[in-house]
């Protein structure tokens, strides 16, 4: 009996992914290449070449193909996942006009397109006034405009990463609804982009025709065309499915198609989702993305500086692990759990609030972390244990918004991304939610999430319950300890609850003395 097989494509912000799966959800073969072409200009920018994604993404395919065994001819169909909010600029003739924006990107726009009284008027009363200008100073297509109006005056089309991809294997300027996170002028409730008379297209420069045509996650968009097969190794002809977003992916790649199930996303951004039939904000005036499957949202609230974290305390205070891993051969983060497990949980009274970077609403734009409870008994373990309590103590916060919100309880919590490979990250988190945290059979859920989507377009599985039923499962499952719940439960509500909102006050002392962060 003759095998089938998905290939999903995952461009992250690290790395490109080529992933074969087959119908069973099991990866059987991957090829991974570092992206290590970002440039900085200038301090807080970060930019790549559109091409260098693309030669990325061919090395991966063709290293793949070197090394599997699969034959090409029972590949049934191809989809990409990609990273969010990095925008791409081209000419008339398709090629870039400049590199691509991406989003970790802090360049802001100080002179923005001034919106019709009326919105202005209307956007005050309801106090969203400073969201709105928050939006068009980080909209990338503002800060082109402004700095490179020649530039823009040549823009013919403006596509995210994903959209870009889906041109370069089949010539159409076509994206996925699912694919749709940016400072782009969308419809988050209908799924489509904004009415002509919809604030967001005077609040960016952007034209219609200047965005691709949108299409439902799953929708066959093309096949793969004879250039993209010569760069890539993938079959001519082979059929392209249009994508989601990585996250998007994930959440179903994770298996949470139902509301009582949360994903929590531990990467460079920290996130926790649900997926809903009903259109829902977590946060009020925040919309929902668009979910992976078609008609359904999902409820995300970020904590922009996630794992970061985890980077961030390696640089400044990792050096031992740094050269102990360097001697063992292994990871520096490999050995961060032995720092988490030589402390209590609480950390001996040391809390974190992982607002590193300001927020929109919730935290708001005046937002700091904070560090409070020090004492002559702490260290660096200490710290870091505190970083990955304070990120649980926010993604439970954040749960607890979308239950109020949605209406329904959240029962069950799944945990992938790279911070899912902690035990000891895995162990807090099932203590402070007090539920029990699942990992993944596998790493690469957002792959698995597109291929989940590949297999139902395809019709290989006959809809995303079957799908995720045939092709997720649960690894390791680790259960609260009670006593530790009970610690972490009076930590949460007397003490990290209320340190925002007594914290926030003096953080707008702060901006005010300082002007960092800077206010728009």
């Amino acid at each position: 009996m003759n095998k089938t097989y998905l290939l999903a494509i995952d461009n992250g912000t690290q790395s490109v992914r080529a992933l074969l799966f087959d119908l069973q959800g099991n990866l059987v073969d991957k090829a991974q290449v570092m992206i290590d072409t970002y440039q900085s200009p200038q301090p807080g920018w970060m930019e790549n070449e559109p091409e260098a994604f693309w030669q990325a993404l061919c090395q991966a395919c063709q290293q793949l193909w070197a090394q599997t065994s699969v034959p090409k001819t029972a590949i049934a169909g191809m989809v990409i996942t990609t990273q969010r909010a990095t925008t791409i600029a081209l000419d008339a003739q398709g090629q870039p006009l400049r590199p691509a924006i991406i989003w970790l990107d802090q360049r802001r726009a100080d002179l923005t397109p001034k919106l019709k009284w009326w919105w202005d008027a209307a956007f005050r009363v309801i106090g969203m006034r400073d969201t709105v200008r928050f939006f068009q100073k980080e909209a990338e297509a503002n800060w082109i405009a402004q700095h490179q109006p020649g530039l823009w005056a040549k823009t013919d089309k403006y596509l995210l990463l994903s959209g870009y991809l889906n041109y370069r294997f089949t010539g159409r300027f076509v994206d996925s609804v699912a694919a749709q996170v940016g400072y782009i002028p969308f419809d988050y409730k209908k799924g489509c982009w904004a009415a002509p008379q919809d604030w967001k297209w005077q609040a960016m420069p952007i034209k219609p025709s200047m965005l691709p045509e949108l299409v439902p996650a799953g929708t066959r968009i093309g096949q793969v065309s004879a250039a993209a097969a010569l760069a890539t190794g993938i079959p001519e002809g082979l059929a392209v499915i249009a994508g989601a977003a990585d996250k998007a992916c994930e959440v179903i790649g994770a298996g949470c198609l139902t509301p009582e199930i949360a994903c929590l996303s531990y990467g460079t951004t920290a996130t926790i989702n649900t997926t809903t039939p009903h259109y829902l904000e977590a946060t009020r005036f925040i919309p929902p993305y668009q979910a992976a499957v078609p008609g359904h949202y999902n409820t995300e609230i970020q904590i922009t500086r996630g794992f970061w974290m985890v980077s961030w305390f390696k640089k400044q205070f990792g050096l031992h692990e740094q050269q102990v891993a360097l001697a063992r051969g292994v990871t520096p983060e490999s050995l961060f759990d032995e720092l988490v497990n030589a402390v209590p949980p609480g950390a001996q009274g040391l809390m974190l609030q992982p607002f590193w970077n300001p927020g929109i609403k919730v935290p708001g734009p005046e937002a700091k972390g904070a560090i409070i409870g020090f004492g002559d008994v702490h260290n660096r373990a200490h710290l870091y244990r505190a970083i990955l309590e304070g990120l649980a103590y926010a993604l439970r916060e954040a749960k607890e918004r979308i239950e109020k919100r949605g209406g329904n309880r959240i029962t069950k919590v799944r945990v992938s991304g790279g911070g899912s490979q902690s035990d000891a990250a895995m162990q807090i988190t099932a203590n402070i939610f007090n539920l029990p945290c699942e990992r993944p059979h596998l790493y690469e859920t957002s792959g698995l999430g597109a291929a989940i989507l590949a297999a139902v377009s395809l019709n290989l599985h006959p809809d995303f319950a079957t799908a995720i039923r045939q092709m997720t499962r649960i690894g390791q499952v680790f259960q609260p300890e009670p006593a530790h719940a009970s610690t972490y439960d009076q930590l949460y509500r007397r003490v990290y609850r209320r340190l925002y909102q007594r914290l926030q006050p003096l953080y707008r002392d702060i901006r005010e003395i300082t002007g960092y962060p800077a206010k728009d």
